[in-house]
């Protein structure tokens, strides 16, 4: 495929993906996806992923369902041995070849909409909490277990 410079296009429900599906909302939803193989200039073999997509996700502010743009274009230079990642360009990410040279589009698919998602999935028009929360009449009046120490320091 990199020697023919081949690209392929394909779809795949977010169904699908079972590593992906713990982290989001639902499964509704479709990933469409190229890769694009061919060697650069420096005759190093890649594959050129774009994925776009929609991630439905819940927001940890409003708890409510919504859904996270996913717009990526990734270089991936082929490689058949650890070792070799350091002999790779800036800008690209490492991708291990299996000695059979077979490679599972939905799975690079998978692996980088997992590496997309965020630690913590917020809403971009949900309203930040802002307001001081004053303890109530009995937080103030219960004795703090501390407040023994106090006394016996000041002695």
């Amino acid at each position: 495929m990199v020697a023919e410079r081949r690209r392929f296009e394909d779809e795949c429900p977010l169904a699908d993906m079972s590593r992906l599906l713990g982290s989001l909302a639902d499964s509704e939803g479709i990933c469409r996806f190229s890769l694009e193989f061919g060697r650069d200039s420096l005759q190093v073999p890649l594959v050129e992923l774009r994925i776009e997509t929609d991630l439905p996700l819940i927001c940890q502010r409003s708890l409510r369902r919504f859904l996270f743009p996913v717009r990526l274009v990734q270089r991936l230079g082929m490689i058949r041995q650890e070792v070799d990642e350091a002999a790779l360009p800036a800008g690209y990410e490492p991708l291990l070849v299996p000695a059979n040279g077979e490679l599972s589009p939905k799975a690079l698919v998978e692996d980088e909409l997992v590496l997309a998602l965020p630690v913590v999935p917020i809403a971009p028009d949900s309203e930040p909490v802002r307001q001081d929360w004053a303890p109530d009449e009995q937080e103030r009046q219960a004795v703090s277990p501390f407040a023994v120490l106090t006394m016996l320091k000041k002695n």
